[in-house]
């Protein structure tokens, strides 16, 4: 993972953030805490679209350069939310999240909150949530320990274990917007660590379509392919059907494959906007066995 990918996850966070200046009942997700553990940047972003007519302009200006971005992180927290709901209806009795970045799941989520969590991320993420949060909450919550490390040069099970993660416990993971930034080394490292986890838990991990890496299906994402593939930000990329078998060698087993479109149909009508979602960054949820 480069040094550069620190800085993308203001990105997903800003959006989130700018979502909750939409009413309430119209929101894709409600989490004020996304704006108090923000950054004074996004904050200041915030402040500024208090106005509808901004607001809808900020909407606008992030659909032009990447159509389908605005939907996409929301629907998918919103997913990974609803997923965990069922991961500790099957037993898991902690959280990982792996270059967790701005993400408020371990503390929006109501079902988590007697959990112990682990948010790992690179040294810059990590050191801006936990300023974040001592800002927003006073501190960081007891149960909750933030991890900083680099995914493609330090050993995940020595760094967890040395934060007091216990790997025989049924775990459920999270890699939102990661896989896509590791190098080859760095997924055989994450998913090797994956692969000792015990039978029971669970995961939710995101990929970034190849067909997008190799400039095969860019559609009307131009200026995202330049922005991350040119640039040598996205390095890891799967095909929806190789998903399993990528899977099979570590233990896992797929409960659930879904694309951004269909995770967006799930939570869009609601709001009663008309939205779409971009339609290169796919969700898994799976099984260990």
């Amino acid at each position: 993972m480069t040094k550069s990918a620190a800085k993308t996850t203001e990105g997903p966070a800003g959006i989130v953030a700018l979502e909750q200046r939409f009413p309430q009942g119209s929101r894709l997700l409600d989490d004020e805490l996304s704006v108090g553990i923000a950054p004074s940047n996004i904050r200041f972003w915030h402040w500024l679209c208090k106005p509808a007519w901004m607001r809808n302009a900020m909407f606008r200006l992030n659909e032009k350069l990447v159509p389908g971005v605005w939907a996409l992180f929301p629907c998918r927290k919103r997913f990974i939310e609803d997923k965990a709901r069922d991961a500790v209806d099957a037993g898991v009795k902690a959280v990982v999240n792996l270059g967790a970045g701005l993400d408020t799941l371990v503390y929006r989520a109501p079902v988590l909150h007697e959990l112990p969590a682990w948010e790992v991320d690179q040294p810059e993420n990590v050191a801006t949530k936990r300023a974040g949060l001592v800002r927003a909450m006073g501190a960081v919550p007891e149960r909750v320990t933030l991890v900083a490390m680099d995914f493609d040069h330090e050993h995940l099970s020595e760094t967890l274990a040395g934060h007091g993660y216990q790997r025989d416990v049924p775990t459920y993971f999270v890699l939102e917007a990661v896989t896509q930034y590791l190098s080859q080394a760095g997924i055989d490292a994450t998913f090797g660590f994956l692969a000792g986890a015990p039978a029971g838990s669970r995961l939710a991990f995101t990929y970034v379509k190849r067909s997008f890496l190799e400039g095969r299906e860019l559609g009307q994402l131009q200026y995202l392919y330049k922005q991350t593939v040119k640039k040598k930000l996205w390095l890891f990329g799967l095909e929806p059907e190789e998903v399993p078998a990528f899977l099979a060698p570590y233990g896992w087993h797929v409960l659930e494959h879904v694309d951004s479109a269909e995770v967006a149909a799930r939570y869009i009508p609601g709001t009663g906007r008309t939205m779409r979602s971009m339609a290169i960054e796919p969700i898994v949820y799976a099984e260990k066995r």
